[in-house]
């Protein structure tokens, strides 16, 4: 089976090992995905920098939530900008309302893991 290579924005990445976005972003690497990396920390996983939420990347898949959703109503203007193909709600991340308006700009939304979901080949 081919695996189609799907570009990743990890939004809440940090270089704390202990956390989930640490995890998906070094096992999104491995299994042959490019990443983006964004956050509020600084640093680097997975050999790719951490970049704050200013650059819009027009060529992004997935964004992959790891932001609480009383932190991401002044992240939607750049998730809506960066217009992914899906957005995935990990545990801890889901938002009506932000569901809502990526769904009224055509934006799939997943509330589901993506450690999950990339280890049972449903990435």
């Amino acid at each position: 089976m081919l695996l189609k290579e799907k570009k990743t924005l990890i939004l809440g990445a940090t270089p704390d090992t202990s956390r989930y976005a640490y995890l998906a972003a070094n096992r999104l690497v491995r299994t042959g995905h490019d990443i983006v990396n964004v956050g509020i920390k600084k640093g680097e996983v997975a050999g790719v920098p951490i970049e704050k939420p200013e650059t819009i990347h027009a060529d992004i898949d997935t964004i992959t939530l790891y932001v609480g959703p009383h932190n991401q109503p002044p992240l939607y203007d750049y998730i809506l900008s960066t217009n992914p193909k899906r957005i995935i709600f990990n545990p801890g991340t889901e938002n009506p309302e932000l569901k809502k308006l990526a769904r009224e700009r055509g934006i799939e939304t997943l509330s589901a893991c993506t450690l999950v979901m990339l280890s049972t080949g449903q990435y």
